[in-house]
């Protein structure tokens, strides 16, 4: 079946379709109710079902007889460390575990943070929780314990999993101190902090005199195994945060049933896995990526994933990603734009990926972010093998645009990210809600229901679900993002309609921003928006308005501000500028025209809004603006 027929077949038919799916993976209890309503007028995917994720990732694969296979090769060039782990010694580390969890108390039902770097530990602390029925929370550890503070407080762990310090190219992050940090912020007090102590030196963990905290390999090693939880379809795997337009990160609920469905369809069909190859999504488990393909997208389908604890570029050089590719048989790759554009600024010759064989690299997946022509065609130059953009949110788990090599040959258009993927009924709609002929930019619409796998709603807020995504477009999801379709139903994401900026693929409130901005005592009113950047696509950019009578130097000022972002959101964030000036560009109704501040900021053509209160404050803007860039860009 052609990719266009198995989207047709999804929408006309879409209970037997995904009916049919749901056959590719082993439930404890088949679902015959395949779609329902969640009695909120939201759809649900295999209510019935009864399944373990944990069973589909790891289990099985033991009982069918791959026990030896490499399940997850860990690859860390920031500590000189290569480690590989058989589906077999997955399932004793992770049945070991999830039974010392257990004797903590911990059951199905209960919340757990995973505040983690990237080594298996971390895996295997998701993959444990699944195995109980436990509700896991990863948290990026780039974010700074306050933002860890406000999802403790969320969701409510009874246990939190850390480790003594996560490693970056020159210098460590202190996980531990800024768990206990967090939880000092924090109005709910888990229960447990279990610890993994890395080993490393300066960054031992004082078990003997730190009673609050449980030994993470203590408790792994001294404790039985235990046998997976079965749980309803509609049970909550995990929650992740996403950066919301209000500021409040959203919990992001993702369900078991649908989620392994999806991820089963989406390796083989999307990105062409066969089980047993080596895929690679280099990527944190703290973002959605993570979660659905450095974890339990590959590990479903059979595959050997790799757990990369580096950078592009730095560790130790632009031909890190060439090296593990070469040593890995790596197949198919996944990764964000930013990457490939820090290696072309590093390499722009190419010289360090001459070094290594490719040959095994069948194609290489781009996400999180829209990717340059620029960069595409430096990729097609010196890789040589297919560069397939595609589109998706941490709201819908997996692809909803992009091709599918897996069924077929596939035609890539630059700048597209693809096409409506099976199970996706994506429209272009007007302001009005009309659908939008080719060639005109609308709003981002996906027809419900979504797909099996997407969001069942924000953890504890039901009524901010329904108005962030449901409400714009009765019987439609929001994406929030804009976009153009081709005459040939190629789409083109032309980005936010929101306040949501993307740092290297990273979704962050620009909202939030400003409220650290705003906290600052010399700060009368602010915003912050995204402008462009050629290595990371977007950063955050500050302007602000001082108190009367401030005195204070606008250099000191802007120092301080991008300390304050880097404290309280975390270095993700990558601010780096900070503008002062006597007033912001507002509507009437006194709303600041942010669209027009970013335009200004990349120094695009723009039209003076109709709403605005004092065109005036437009020509001040420009000439401060002029003068900075003149300055210090």
């Amino acid at each position: 079946m052609k990719a266009n027929e198995m989207f047709i077949e999804s929408i006309a038919h879409k209970e037997k379709f995904w009916a049919e799916q749901a056959e590719k993976i082993e439930w404890f209890k088949k679902p015959t109710h395949i779609l329902t309503d969640d009695g909120e007028n939201y759809p649900t995917w295999f209510a019935d079902g009864e399944l373990n994720t944990c069973f589909l990732a790891v289990d099985k694969h033991v009982n069918d007889g791959f026990g030896d296979q490499v399940a997850i090769i860990y690859d860390s060039p920031v500590t000189n460390r290569i480690i590989k782990y058989t589906y077999s010694q997955v399932l004793e580390h992770v049945s070991k575990f999830a039974g010392g969890l257990k004797k903590l108390g911990l059951e199905k039902g209960d919340t757990a943070i995973i505040y983690m770097p990237m080594i298996p530990e971390s895996v295997f602390a998701m993959l444990a929780c699944a195995r109980l029925g436990v509700t896991h929370s990863v948290v990026f550890g780039g974010f700074a314990p306050q933002e860890l503070a406000i999802r403790i407080d969320d969701c409510n762990p009874k246990a939190i999993i850390t480790a003594s310090s996560g490693m970056e190219v020159s210098r460590r992050i202190p996980y531990l101190p800024f768990v206990k940090e967090a939880i000092s912020m924090s109005e709910h007090q888990p229960e447990h902090i279990v610890a993994f102590d890395r080993k490393l030196l300066g960054n031992r963990v004082d078990f003997k005199n730190d009673s609050s905290l449980t030994d993470f390999e203590k408790l792994m090693t001294e404790s039985e195994p235990t046998d997976c939880v079965p749980v309803e379809s509609t049970h909550p795997l995990y929650i992740l945060y996403t950066s919301g337009t209000t500021g409040k990160p959203k919990g992001v609920i993702r369900d078991n049933g649908g989620h392994a469905v999806a991820m089963k369809f989406s390796m083989q069909n999307i990105y062409g896995v066969k089980e047993g190859e080596t895929f690679w999504a280099a990527s944190d488990i703290g973002w959605a990526v993570g979660h659905s393909y450095s974890v339990y997208g590959p590990l479903i389908n059979r595959n050997t994933t790799v757990i990369f604890e580096g950078k592009p570029i730095g560790t130790p050089d632009a031909g890190t990603f060439w090296r593990v590719i070469e040593e890995h048989k790596v197949a198919v790759m996944f990764t964000a734009p930013t990457a490939i554009r820090a290696i072309k600024k590093e390499d722009p010759e190419g010289k360090f990926l001459k070094k290594y064989d490719l040959s095994s690299l069948r194609t290489q997946f781009l996400a999180g972010e829209r990717c340059d022509v620029a960069t595409l065609d430096w990729f097609d130059e010196f890789v040589g093998v297919p560069a397939i953009d595609h589109w998706w949110q941490t709201e819908s788990g997996w692809p909803m645009l992009g091709l599918m090599p897996g069924i077929e040959d596939v035609k890539i258009k630059r700048a597209s990210a693809g096409k409506p993927i099976p199970g996706y009924d994506i429209k272009i709609f007007s302001e009005e809600g009309y659908e939008l002929e080719s060639h005109h930019e609308g709003y981002l619409v996906i027809k419900l229901p979504l797909a099996p796998g997407a969001m069942m709603g924000i953890w504890g807020d039901p009524e901010r679900f329904k108005f962030g995504y449901l409400a714009k477009f009765p019987g439609y999801y929001f994406s929030g993002d804009g976009a153009i379709k081709d005459e040939d139903g190629y789409v083109f994401v032309t980005g936010r309609v929101d306040d949501v900026i993307n740092v290297a693929g990273h979704r962050l409130s620009t909202a939030e921003m400003e409220e650290v901005v705003a906290a600052h005592k010399e700060v009368a009113e602010c915003c912050v928006v995204g402008i462009d950047d050629d290595l990371k696509g977007q950063i955050p950019f500050a302007i602000a308005v001082l108190k009367s009578g401030s005195k204070v130097d606008e250099k000191t000022l802007e120092k301080e501000l991008v300390v304050l972002i880097r404290e309280k959101i975390g270095p993700v964030a990558s601010m780096k500028n900070a503008l002062v000036v006597n007033r912001l560009p507002k509507t009437r109704s006194g709303k600041i025209l942010r669209k027009l501040i970013r335009t200004m900021l990349d120094g695009k053509d723009y039209q003076m809004p109709s709403t605005i209160d004092d065109e005036s404050v437009v020509e001040e803007l420009q000439l401060k603006m002029n003068d900075y860039k003149q300055k210090y860009l």
